[in-house]
Order: C-alpha cells, then sequence, then structure tokens
C-alpha cells in the first residue's frame, strides 16, 4: 500500500484520486466515485466531496493508498 502525504486535512475524495493519478481527471474521479467503485477504509464511498483525513485507506482499480498527514 503507498502512502500519500497531505499537507492539509481534510482533502476532498474526488481530488486526492485525481492528484495521485489514480484517475486521469476530476471528472472521471466524479464519475468513478458516484459509480461506487471506490472504497474508504472498506467501505464503498459514493460522495465526491467525502473528506479524508490522516488514516484513511483508498481503494480504486486494485490499487490502495493511505493518507498521511505531513506539516
Amino acid at each position: 500500500m503507498k502512502e500519500v502525504l497531505i499537507t492539509k486535512e481534510p482533502v476532498e475524495l474526488y481530488k486526492l484520486l485525481k492528484f495521485e493519478s489514480m484517475v486521469s481527471s476530476g471528472g472521471e474521479a466524479k464519475h468513478v466515485i458516484a459509480e461506487g467503485l471506490v472504497t474508504v477504509n472498506g467501505i464503498v464511498e459514493t460522495r465526491k466531496r467525502k473528506k479524508i483525513i490522516s488514516g484513511d485507506i483508498i481503494e480504486f482499480n486494485e490499487e490502495k493508498i493511505q493518507a498521511k498527514f505531513s506539516q
């Protein structure tokens, strides 16, 4: 699992997917979230603006990342 450093909490789920290149655009990120293809901490998440905080585990397309806060 890849750790992703975030400098500001919380960060919106769709932005994290886009910034980590798990999708090619913000629009695609919103689409895959709406389709129920993304999980946060093992639970399907359909809210595009779900607030992600340090320790959250995001999974999409067989790729897992964990958000870590870095000052």
